[in-house]
């Protein structure tokens, strides 16, 4: 039986419209609180200036993220 006609074995999709049965509420629930953290470190990269202007390879590009999430943790503790 196929759900909502969304999604697919790697990417779930929540369920859509108004008036869901709550089983679909407490299922999309579960979706958002899954995906919110992947949505602030996209959000909080985006901020980040010095990302913008990187010209060098992707692994670089990480182990600087990296770097500078150890340093904004650091700042906020």
């Amino acid at each position: 039986m196929k759900d909502s006609g969304q999604g697919s074995t790697y990417a779930k999709i929540p369920y859509r419209g108004r008036n869901k049965p709550e089983s679909q509420k407490q299922a999309n629930k579960a979706h958002a609180k899954l995906r919110a953290p992947g949505e602030r470190v996209n959000a909080q990269l985006k901020s980040w200036q010095i990302l913008r202007k990187l010209r060098c390879c992707p692994w670089r590009a990480g182990q600087l993220a990296k770097a500078i999430h150890v340093l904004q943790i650091r700042e906020v503790a």
